[in-house]
């Protein structure tokens, strides 16, 4: 037995063909799935019961737990979800003026050990399947202020370059009119620097934003922070997201989050400058460090902070400053995982 929510609309549609049944059903599937929030084909009462329940025979609609809820000062609310294997992935609502963005996880632990984040500390474990992605939208959704999401970014824990497949068809049917009807553009993924991955993006036709988590103006310094860059080095990294803007005329985002005593000085914001000057489509977004006791992070103090963003401005960068959100619930990524992985681990010992 399959989960539904495996199936694009297309497949689902194939699927009933191929089994001699009308395909206009899997318009109805997917809405009672995905706009109703349906966890039994016997809920979908217009479907005929014969249907209803070869369905329910022959496929199953997967739903988890809800294992923790943490709600910050500022809105943003994390929730963390048990698996039925038992694993633990996280999920975010990001509220702000216009906009309630849902970022979700694409792989249960990460294997990409980045020195500043709390994802791969317990490791990882396995991808997630297009259901359990979609999974998490649906909670997203339910616990979103009006239950209403408009923008979703997979910037939760894993690399979801590193489950291509798994992502691209769950941004597909989020995308599409008949589930969640989100507009592509406001669909963003975020890489650490798989250029093989920004390769294969840039060749679909799936108008998609793109974020690259830079993190540091230096080979050196990356490589400390993000080990991906020594197979994939700054040069090389920039080299594919020019492809990617030509190939597309997409802009990309830069992601740079802000370290005390790492990468956040004067000389780090002149190269940083001098290594993006004239890349056309682009912005950085600037984002003090989420503190991360259990890593020895933290962000740089103000003053710093103001003078990094100067620098960029000064010659024409179009930087913006981020603030970091939920920082009294531990909303980076991984640190909630992490912390519960670790109390379960501790009360069995």
């Amino acid at each position: 037995m399959r989960d539904i929510k495996d199936f694009t609309l297309e497949e689902l549609e194939g699927v009933l063909k191929g089994r001699g049944l009308p395909a206009f059903h899997a318009k109805q599937i997917f809405s009672w799935v995905y706009k109703k929030g349906a966890s039994d084909f016997l809920q979908m009462s217009d479907l005929p019961a014969p249907l209803r329940k070869r369905l329910k025979e022959d496929f199953y609609i997967y739903t988890c737990e809800v294992a923790r809820e943490l709600k910050s000062i500022d809105g943003t609310e994390k929730l963390l979800f048990k698996l039925k294997d038992k694993n633990y992935i996280e999920g975010v609502i990001i509220p702000a003026e216009g906009r309630i963005t849902g970022c979700v996880s694409s792989q249960i632990g990460c294997k990409f050990a980045c020195s500043f984040c709390a994802s791969g500390l317990a490791g990882f474990k396995r991808n997630l399947t297009a259901g359990e992605i979609l999974e998490q939208v649906l909670f997203l959704k339910t616990y979103a202020p009006e239950n209403k999401l408009t923008h979703i970014v997979f910037m939760g824990t894993g690399e979801p370059f590193d489950n291509y497949d798994n992502v691209m068809k769950a941004a597909r049917i989020i995308n599409s009119e008949y589930a969640f009807n989100i507009g592509a553009r406001r669909i963003s993924i975020s890489t650490n620097g798989v250029v093989p991955g920004i390769e294969k993006l840039a060749a679909e036709k799936l108008q998609l934003e793109l974020s690259v988590s830079l993190h540091a103006a230096f080979d050196k310094t990356r490589s400390a922070l993000m080990p991906i860059n020594k197979k994939y080095p700054l040069k090389e990294l920039l080299s594919a997201c020019k492809d990617y803007i030509k190939k597309t005329g997409r802009l990309v985002t830069f992601e740079y989050i802000l370290i005390k005593g790492v990468n956040s000085g004067l000389k780090d914001a002149k190269n940083l400058s001098k290594m993006l000057k004239g890349l056309r489509l682009y912005k950085i977004n600037l984002i003090p460090a989420n503190a991360i006791k259990e890593l020895n992070i933290y962000p740089p103090n103000n003053p710093d902070i103001l003078i990094f963003r100067s620098q960029l401005f000064k010659q024409g960068l179009n930087a913006i400053l981020r603030k970091s959100r939920g920082q009294d619930i531990e909303a980076a990524c991984g640190q909630l995982r992490f912390k519960i992985e670790n109390e379960t681990i501790n009360r069995k010992a």
